[in-house]
C-alpha cells in the first residue's frame, strides 16, 4: 500500500507544479472566481457547457500544491461529462476528502482523484482541495457570486 500512497503523492506534486488545463478558456460559457481565505488560494474557473454536457474546463490562479493539483485533476476528470455526472463526482470527491470511513469505498470509482483520499486526516487542507469543486458547483447551480471556502 505504501507504493500506491507514494504514487498518489507524486501525482499531487506533479499536478501541483505543472497543472493541466491551466489558462483562460476563450469560448467559456461560464466563469466563476473562487477563494480560500485561510490558505490564500484563488482561482478562476472557465467552463464551456452545452446541452447538459461539460465540453471543456480550464482554470487560472494561484495557490498551494493541493489546490492547484485538485483543480488540474478535476478539469481532467470532468471534461466530456454530463452535468449530472459532474454533480455526482462532486459529491463523491467531497465525501472522499471529508469522511475517512467512506474513502475506501469511493476510491476505486474516482480514478486519479483518489490521490486525495487521506486528506480527511488534515481538515485544514480539505478547503484547499475542494475550492475548485465548490467553484464548479456554483457554476452548475447558476450562482453568480464568487465562491469562498470560508
Amino acid at each position: 500500500m505504501s507504493d500506491l500512497q507514494d504514487l498518489y503523492q507524486e501525482m499531487i506534486i506533479d499536478h501541483g507544479k505543472a497543472p493541466r488545463n491551466f489558462g483562460v478558456l476563450e469560448q467559456a460559457t461560464h466563469c466563476r472566481e473562487g477563494y480560500n481565505p485561510l490558505c490564500g488560494d484563488q482561482l478562476t474557473l472557465y467552463v464551456e457547457a452545452h446541452a447538459g454536457r461539460l465540453h471543456a474546463l480550464r482554470f487560472k490562479g494561484k495557490g498551494c500544491a493541493i489546490s492547484m493539483a485538485s483543480a488540474s485533476l478535476m478539469t481532467e476528470a470532468l471534461e466530456g461529462r454530463t452535468l449530472a455526472e459532474a454533480e455526482k463526482l462532486f459529491a463523491d470527491f467531497h465525501l472522499l476528502v471529508t469522511d475517512r470511513e467512506q474513502a475506501a469505498a469511493l476510491e476505486e470509482g474516482l480514478g486519479k482523484l483518489a490521490a486525495f483520499k487521506n486528506l480527511s486526516e488534515f481538515p485544514m487542507r480539505v478547503k484547499c482541495a475542494t475550492l475548485a469543486w465548490h467553484t464548479l458547483r456554483a457554476v452548475l447551480q447558476g450562482e453568480e457570486q464568487p465562491v469562498s471556502t470560508e
